[in-house]
């Protein structure tokens, strides 16, 4: 079965996803048991092959026994294998959280949550490890479809707030899917590493700049790079804490990735790629500042989150844009810790909401004392989030400060540094509350809904929710105790011959 990685750490959380339905006809435990091991199964696999590649170079899968460029192939590089890793170790960590918010709910709506949360996770990762333009686009649908679905499933706000991603995701999805069909008419294939062989004597420049527009509006919508970050907040704030976590720390991440792969892998270097990430370079230096302040004006936590996830994306995209090699180590970087730190503190606020009621800022008050081990985990992927060493956000900016200083973008530098103070500003407001400031005399009470639960009783949230958010809070500080074996052994192979 090791030949076969690549295309089974896709193929057994889509199966999942056709069979946990059924399953939970019958339990809804043995529902949640498949889920479980077809994730567990799935990142052992993408570790596998992350190994492989790490080892030997690119792998490519050919499906169906059709040669590519006709016939559709994985490809798995440093770049992608790294990606698989990450998304299937949050999808993992996002599934163990979620039995909790399932209590007391139909078993046959938990095994459909469950079948949901693995087909998001296959359509990630087909994402990641696809080597075909349209196959991609199969893969971003349903990816898109379980999300909409899977973030509908916090009440009546949460359904508004899907239907609008949902109008909105479809429109941006429509772009990407123009955008490609010009490429084909420019280029006669779909194949990515075909487009690149092809790109540099494609005959029609202007259709090639239309697809590339396209192509660039359309995932600039799906990862909410300010200004089109317009349906995040909502999305993100009314979902269910796991899914919240999984959508925020990937989702937008593997879009990033997207980005990565057609203007760095795909299209020439310089010319109408340099164009694009220069624009994508001042839009992502916008939306670190303009997302930071956003998050600074609200007083609901998850709201603060979302927002934080604008800016967060901010950083990532400026790295793309200075796209030197310092800058795009921080960008690589950036994506793993910002997936790492964003679930961890969405899981946290999960908990927080679940044990005590608080959704405000000023209901964190007394729970640093209340909830230790929730608040410690919350201050561990804040301490990151705002840029502090040891944890890994730190080396991300700094690789990225790095990158700009390189360029002598000045007006870059100053955008990191504005964004990362604001961002002390709101995280250690949430921790002075918890911390310093003593509980109300009325403290907020759980949700009527969750008040039968056993598990909403006074003190900690049981294991099952603290432990995957203990994980992220641990994985968080390790990515910057170990940062540079990470960056010599993962992100340095990635971009090999990239960075210029």
């Amino acid at each position: 079965m090791s030949a076969h990685l690549p295309v089974l750490m896709v193929v057994l959380p889509l199966a999942g996803a056709v069979v946990v339905p059924v399953v939970g006809l019958a339990s809804a435990r043995a529902a949640r048991a498949l889920a479980l091991l077809a994730l567990v199964l799935a990142h052992l696999c993408a570790v596998g092959a992350l190994r492989v590649v790490l080892a030997n170079g690119t792998w490519r899968y050919r499906l169906g026994g059709w040669a590519p460029p006709w016939g559709i192939e994985y490809v798995v590089d440093a770049l992608a294998g790294g990606m698989a890793v990450l998304v299937s170790f949050v999808a993992l960590l996002t599934a163990l959280h979620a039995r909790y918010s399932h209590e007391g709910r139909n078993p046959l709506n938990v095994a459909t949550s469950h079948a949901l949360h693995l087909l998001l996770a296959a359509g990630l990762l087909g994402i990641v490890v696809t080597g075909d333009a349209f196959n991609l686009y199969v893969f971003l649908e349903i990816s898109a479809l379980s999300a909409y679905a899977l973030l509908a499933g916090g009440g009546a706000r949460a359904e508004v707030a899907a239907f609008r991603y949902l109008l909105i995701g479809t429109v941006a999805a429509s772009f990407y899917l123009l955008g490609i069909g010009y490429l084909y008419a420019a280029t006669g294939t779909l194949n990515l590493a075909d487009l690149a062989a092809r790109l540099p004597q494609a005959p029609d420049a202007g259709v090639v700049g239309t697809g590339l527009a396209l192509i660039v509006i359309g995932l600039a919508v799906k990862i909410a790079l300010f200004p089109l970050h317009g349906w995040l907040p909502d999305a993100y704030a009314y979902a269910p804490a796991p899914t919240s976590a999984f959508v925020s720390s990937v989702m937008g991440k593997v879009g990033a990735y997207v980005v990565l792969r057609f203007l760095f892998f795909v299209f020439p270097a310089g010319g109408q790629a340099g164009r694009a990430l220069d624009l994508l370079g001042l839009a992502a230096a916008a939306a670190i500042v303009a997302g930071s302040v956003m998050a600074l004006a609200q007083r609901d936590l998850r709201r603060m989150l979302a927002y934080s996830s604008v800016a967060q994306t901010g950083y990532i995209m400026l790295g793309f844009g200075l796209g030197n090699a310092a800058a795009l180590t921080g960008a690589l970087l950036h994506v793993v810790n910002h997936a790492v730190m964003k679930a961890c503190l969405f899981l946290s606020a999960g908990n927080l909401l679940a044990r005590t009621g608080a959704a405000g800022v000023d209901e964190c008050r007394g729970v640093g004392a209340r909830l230790p081990v929730t608040m410690g985990a919350f201050g561990v992927a804040a301490v990151s989030m705002i840029g502090l060493p040891p944890a890994g956000g730190f080396f991300s900016k700094w690789y990225l400060v790095q990158g700009a200083l390189e360029r002598g973008a000045w007006i870059y530098v100053a955008a990191i540094v504005a964004g990362s103070a604001l961002t002390a500003v709101y995280m250690f407001r949430v921790l002075e509350a918890a911390y310093f400031r003593p509980a109300a005399p009325s403290a907020a009470s759980p949700p009527a809904e969750a008040a039968n639960g056993p598990l909403f009783g006074p003190g900690e949230a049981p294991a099952g929710m603290l432990v995957p958010m203990l994980i992220l809070a641990l994985a968080a500080l390790g990515l910057g105790v170990f940062n540079q074996a990470l960056v010599d052994g993962v992100v340095a192979p990635a971009l090999a011959g990239v960075a210029s």
